[in-house]
This record gives C-alpha cells, sequence and structure tokens, in this order.
C-alpha cells in the first residue's frame, strides 16, 4: 500500500500583489489634490523666499545653518542654546497627531503623510502616461516587453526619476543658500555631502512612492500600530453600514424573494482603494483613512438612485445606534470629547508657552567660565588676579559696544585683556570671546577671602540693555 505524502510545507510569505487605483471624484479626492498642491507648493518653493535681514546675515527666509548652528524662519532666528523652540515644535506635533487621530482616526496617512502625498503624485503620473486601472492592469500583465511597453515603462520611470532628484534637491536647499548652492551644483562645485544627501533621497523616493507604495504603510510604518492608543468608539473613521448593505445584490447566497441591501457588489470601493483592501471587511489595520471608497460608493449610488452614505465615516456608536434605529451623534460631539480636549488644551499650553518665551527672551546674553589652571595669580605689588572666558552674545543686525562691570564686593576690579577701557564691542549678530580679568587689591577682603561671590554685568551702551552671570573670585588664603 502507497505511503500518503507529506503535505508540502505551507510559505509564510505570499508574492506582492500591486495594487493600481482607479481614478475617482468627490468631495475628498479634490480635499487629497488640494492638500497635495498645497504641501508640495510648500516644500518646493519655501526655499527660495527671500527675506531681508541685513548685511551678514542669510537672506533666505527658511534656512537650517548647521554651520553657524542657527535656524532661520523668517523673522524668527534661534540659536543654539534655544533649541527647546524646536523641541517645542516638536512636542505640538505629535500632539497634533494624536488630536487628529483621536477625531479622525488615521487621518493624517490619508492625506497629509509625506509618503501618501509623493505616492498620489507619482500614480498621477502613472494614470497619465499608462492609462487608468484597465489599462494599467493589462500593461502589467503583459508578459512580452513590445516597444509600447518599454517606452510606456520607460517614460513613466524617468518621470519619476525626475520627481524625485527634484525631492531630494529641495531637501538640501534647507540647508545652505538655495540659488548658491544650485548653481554650485551644475558646476559640480558643491560639497560632496550634498550630492550624497541628494542622491539618498532619490533613491528612497523613486522606491517608495513608484514600487513600495501600500507596503510602506502597511509593513514599514510604525503609526497602525500605535494609533489604537489614542482611538475609542468616538473616532470618526471610514465604514461599512453593513446592516443597510447586506446581504448584497447579485449575490448567489441571495434567494428570490428575499429583502436585499443597497450594496449591489461592484467592486467601486475596492478598485479605488490606494492599498488594495475592501472596507466591507471591516476596519482593518491597512486603511489608511483616505475616503476615496467614499467618494467611489456615493457615485454608484446614486446612480442607482439610492441615498448616499453607505462608506461613510461614523463612530463604533454610530454604528450601534444605527442598528437599533435611532439616529447617529452629531459629528461636534465626537469630536469635542473629554480626550480631544485634552489633546488640545495641551496643544494650546505648549504653543503660548513657546510663543511667551519668544516674546521675553533677550536680545543680548552672556555667559562666564573661570579660568582653573592657574586659579589665581599674584601680582608684583601683592594684587590677587582671576581670569574669566566672557562670551557676550549680541542678537542685534548692528555691532553693538557692551560695558563690563563687576557686582559682589566693591574692591574688585574688571580689567578687559588688550584693552584699557572696560567697553568691548560685539560685532552685529554673533557671539564673542573675551578674556576677562577681575583684580582685588592686597589686604582686601576679596583677595584674602578663598572665595567671593560676583556677578558679572555685561551692559549695551546703545540702549542700557544688561544681563549678568554668578560666578566666584578665589582669593588667596594664609
Amino acid at each position: 500500500m502507497a505511503q500518503p505524502q507529506p503535505d508540502a510545507p505551507q510559505s509564510l510569505y505570499a508574492a506582492r500583489e500591486p495594487v493600481f487605483p482607479k481614478k475617482v471624484y468627490g468631495r475628498f479626492r479634490n480635499l487629497k489634490w488640494a492638500i497635495l498642491v498645497v504641501t508640495l507648493g510648500i516644500y518646493y518653493l519655501t526655499p527660495w523666499i527671500r527675506w531681508d535681514r541685513g548685511p551678514n546675515l542669510p537672506d533666505q527666509a527658511v534656512l537650517l545653518d548647521l554651520a553657524n548652528r542657527r535656524f532661520f524662519f523668517f523673522w524668527i532666528e534661534i540659536w543654539p542654546y534655544e533649541f527647546y523652540f524646536v523641541a517645542g515644535l516638536l512636542v505640538m506635533a505629535g500632539l497634533g497627531l494624536f488630536l487628529f487621530t483621536s477625531a479622525l482616526g488615521r487621518v493624517w496617512c490619508g492625506y497629509a503623510c509625506p509618503q501618501t502625498v509623493w505616492t498620489d503624485l507619482f500614480i498621477l503620473v502613472e494614470r497619465w502616461i499608462e492609462g487608468d486601472r484597465n489599462a494599467r492592469l493589462r500593461l502589467q500583465r503583459q508578459k512580452r516587453w513590445d516597444f509600447r511597453k518599454v517606452r510606456l515603462r520607460l517614460t513613466k520611470w524617468i518621470t519619476w526619476l525626475l520627481i524625485a532628484v527634484a525631492t531630494g534637491g529641495a531637501w538640501v536647499f534647507y540647508f545652505t543658500d538655495a540659488p548658491t548652492l544650485l548653481r554650485d551644483l551644475f558646476m559640480m562645485n558643491a560639497h560632496p555631502v550634498a550630492y550624497t544627501t541628494i542622491a539618498v533621497l532619490t533613491a528612497t523616493t523613486f522606491g517608495f512612492g513608484g514600487f513600495a507604495r501600500e507596503q510602506i504603510c502597511i509593513y514599514a510604518c510604525p503609526w497602525p500600530r500605535i494609533q489604537a492608543a489614542m482611538m475609542d468608539e468616538d473616532t470618526l473613521v471610514v465604514g461599512y453600514r453593513e446592516w443597510r448593505g447586506e446581504p448584497r445584490k447579485h449575490s448567489k447566497e441571495v434567494k428570490a424573494g428575499e429583502p436585499q441591501g443597497d450594496c449591489i457588489d461592484c467592486m467601486a470601493c475596492v478598485n479605488v482603494c490606494p492599498v488594495g483592501i475592501d472596507i466591507r471587511d471591516g476596519q482593518q489595520l491597512e486603511c489608511i483613512t483616505c475616503a476615496l471608497c467614499i467618494d467611489a460608493c456615493d457615485d454608484i449610488m446614486a446612480k442607482i438612485g439610492k441615498p448616499r452614505g453607505l462608506i461613510d465615516y461614523m463612530a463604533l456608536t454610530d454604528e450601534q445606534a444605527e442598528r437599533a434605529g435611532k439616529a447617529p451623534k452629531p459629528i461636534i460631539k465626537h469630536i469635542l470629547r473629554p480626550r480631544t480636549i485634552m489633546y488640545t488644551t495641551l496643544w494650546a499650553l505648549v504653543g503660548f508657552g513657546l510663543i511667551f518665551a519668544l516674546f521675553i527672551r533677550p536680545d543680548i546674553d552672556v555667559t562666564v567660565s573661570p579660568v582653573r589652571n592657574p586659579t589665581f595669580v599674584i601680582m608684583s605689588d601683592g594684587t590677587i588676579r582671576n581670569t574669566y572666558e566672557v562670551r557676550i552674545l549680541n542678537k542685534h543686525g548692528e555691532d553693538r559696544p557692551f560695558r563690563v562691570s563687576v557686582t559682589g564686593n566693591p574692591s574688585i576690579r574688571v580689567q578687559i585683556e588688550g584693552s584699557p577701557y572696560e567697553t568691548v564691542a560685539v560685532p552685529a549678530d554673533s557671539t564673542f570671546n573675551q578674556r576677562v580679568y577681575l583684580q582685588a587689591p592686597p589686604g582686601s577682603d576679596a583677595a584674602q577671602n578663598e572665595r567671593t561671590d560676583v556677578h558679572i554685568w555685561i551692559e549695551d551702551i546703545s540702549n542700557g540693555d544688561r544681563a549678568h552671570k554668578a560666578t566666584v573670585f578665589n582669593g588667596r588664603t594664609n
């Protein structure tokens, strides 16, 4: 008797099925087009906006000046020690993402995520060149590479590559003067880091937007696994009204004479989905809440004379109410609830805090570092001298004279290295290092005490603004 053959081991992996979304019209598709134009316009055009800051400062409105460790944003200038402004903006971005997710689910992914925006742009190019969904499917399934297929694919890939190069090029323009860098790039005089950055971003944009597409959203992005922590039963997400659509018309399971639902199983919602899922199967991790299936379904419902909204934004509480024949909650009640109010309050507090800190920050600052080797020096006449490195920050757009003084002990005097005066000129919009000596005459309390607490002051002679730092004067002990 023949022995039964063991079953072949089951594969844990499946080949990717390319997704070719069908063109769709509707209010959500129009909203996505508007966001795409605005976000790409901001990304590509912002480095070219000029902003006059006066002499010796860059004229680019938005600039991450890593060489000088400063961030320029129109009239705002962020210095290295003010990095808390950047940290605050990142906190606000995170809280804003939590807020939108709590209110509308994965709406960031569906409308404004860079992966979504560039994928939409690449699909638009693909549709222009190869045709709509059916034409692209036929071309994909065509095994023979004839002249037409080669021509269409090369045209599409070259266009994608040009977009990818523009994407990488736009990014590096944020870190140095854009017109100068553009000239250097074409003259092959730019820094190798610029070419490397453009090459990396070109490759990732070309690969992620053109080929990976939904794979990035499903497998690479961690947000789908995290978003559930910000959502609850009142979160508005894209859903299918199963109690209204089932049983589907033309379904083999429907017997003659039985009532039928509004869904005609036309697959329009599936054909327009950029991640290739069927929303009628319920909530799924892959759904990016782009709502294109709503546009597609509403169009079909209008054609067959049925009410719109078979697929719509809804909450779990709405589903339970509608199944019981009750009216759903107003949208405002879904949005204004304790969770979203908490996120909004935190977001506003951080924002107000940053604005307050921006308006009260001084235009001058000083840091003092005592020179410890040696701790003090005894001059020929018995005077005790301490040395300090004083760093003066002048945020004004012009050179300013500063007077240096000391308080804490009336016997201590200030001497500026290399100058007989107690003033120092600090260049515009820069930090100036100046060596300063504090001297105590012999026999004074400061000279005899081991430590004397003092404050080193700087005063802007032009307008009287002052700043100070506490330090210690070291005296001679017997």
